[in-house]
């Protein structure tokens, strides 16, 4: 977690969260899937001759490995900050071992029902 304590007054629209960067690995998939699904076998996560039959180049991270991997971007943000919402769109896999950037931006700041709400887009390039 993030040193950081920010407050909604410290924010704006148009403020960048992060970058930060990230590679994942396969021992980190291996890991990940274990625990997301014990009893599968060899899959397109974990095994290239798996992603190959299926016609993938390589293996891949999980979709929900990537929301876990964007959500941090948010969490790591500000001590102060808490993710109450994550809306995912994939427009392409990931695949192991490259870096990768996450990013975001504020797109509305507003009060609901006496709490502060911030929303931004964040996005993994």
């Amino acid at each position: 977690m993030s040193e950081t304590e920010l407050y909604y007054e410290d924010v704006e629209l148009g403020d960048e969260i992060g970058p930060i960067r990230r590679e994942v690995t396969d021992e980190q998939v291996r890991h990940f899937v274990s625990i997301w699904e014990p009893e599968r076998g060899p899959n397109r996560f974990t095994s290239a001759e798996v992603a190959d039959s299926e016609g993938l180049p390589n293996t891949i991270v999980p979709g929900a490995m990537n929301i876990a991997i964007m959500s941090q971007l948010i969490t790591g943000w500000s001590s102060t900050v808490a993710l109450r919402k994550l809306d995912v769109v994939f427009r392409q896999m990931v695949f192991h071992e490259i870096p990768l950037r996450l990013v975001g931006v504020i797109t509305d700041k507003n009060e609901l029902d006496g709490e502060n709400q911030v929303e931004g887009d964040i996005y993994l390039e």
